[in-house]
């Protein structure tokens, strides 16, 4: 059977793609992206990003675990069960209410483990749709370049209706510990792509990068959001700065949010 990444790679003008391949999965599964041969250079996600609309391609740079086992997961096509899941079906609002509960400190915990989600003690609900400083697709190429002038990265291209649909939609795990449901990361992508232009760029083993064009301005703006990425991600808090406020004050004007999952 012709996978919908086989068709959409076939269309594409001879020549358009690095050489490169689509990684079966290392159980044996059909490949759900493709893999540049060699590391990718500076302006080849914003061309590819911009063709995205006609190619349905969207390209993620990706990195491995670390220099003794670079292949892993995305060379090596170490990727999860895909879960059956419809894109914009699953509310954001549900699914971080429902990560929000489960990463506060237990009731009988010290005032001190509750000073980390401080002021927050009940889910604040979204943060409000903020004002884009730039246009998100400039934002994204310009992230996109710095990455590729810092370090190594290849070309990843997935078959998708929308950027944020990667994770999901090839079965990434780095996440795994917090177990998230199917479509989950998809919501809470594509949600942050409407209120903050955000654009998924990188993925790493357990890391993600997304370029920001309207990130929070003011520090109350900014605790809202803090709330948003804690409960999607907990480990940026927990094992980073420590409190929610803290945190808050990293995302003031930051055109960059990164996450990481222990």
């Amino acid at each position: 059977m012709i996978t919908e990444l086989a068709r959409r790679l076939a269309a594409l003008p001879p020549g358009r793609l690095p050489p490169g391949r689509p990684v079966p999965l290392e159980d044996g599964g059909a490949a759900r992206y493709w893999l540049s041969d060699a590391p990718a250079g500076p302006g080849v996600w914003a061309a590819l990003a911009a063709d995205f609309p006609r190619t349905g391609l969207w390209p993620l740079l990706v990195q491995g675990l670390d220099e003794r086992t670079p292949e892993r997961p995305w060379q090596v096509g170490e990727m999860h069960l895909v879960r059956p899941f419809a894109p914009g079906a699953v509310d954001v609002g549900e699914v971080l209410a429902g990560r929000w509960a489960e990463v506060l400190p237990a009731p009988d915990e010290e005032e001190d483990a509750w000073a980390s989600v401080d002021p927050f003690r009940a889910w604040p609900g979204l943060a409000g749709v903020g004002a884009c400083r730039e246009d998100p697709s400039a934002a994204a190429a310009r992230a996109a370049d710095d990455l590729l002038l810092e370090g190594t990265w290849f070309l990843c291209l997935a078959a998708v209706g929308r950027g944020a649909d990667v994770l999901d939609a090839v079965g990434w795990s780095g996440h795994v510990n917090h177990d998230p449901g199917p479509g989950e990361t998809s919501a809470v992508l594509r949600s942050w792509e409407e209120r903050f232009g955000a654009r998924l760029v990188a993925a790493g083993f357990d890391t993600v990068l997304l370029s920001v064009a309207a990130p929070p301005t003011r520090p109350e703006e900014a605790l809202r959001v803090a709330a948003e990425h804690h409960a999607f991600c907990p480990d940026n808090v927990a094992q980073g700065s420590g409190s929610l406020r803290e945190y808050a004050e990293e995302l003031v004007g930051n055109a960059v949010w990164g996450f990481w999952w222990d």
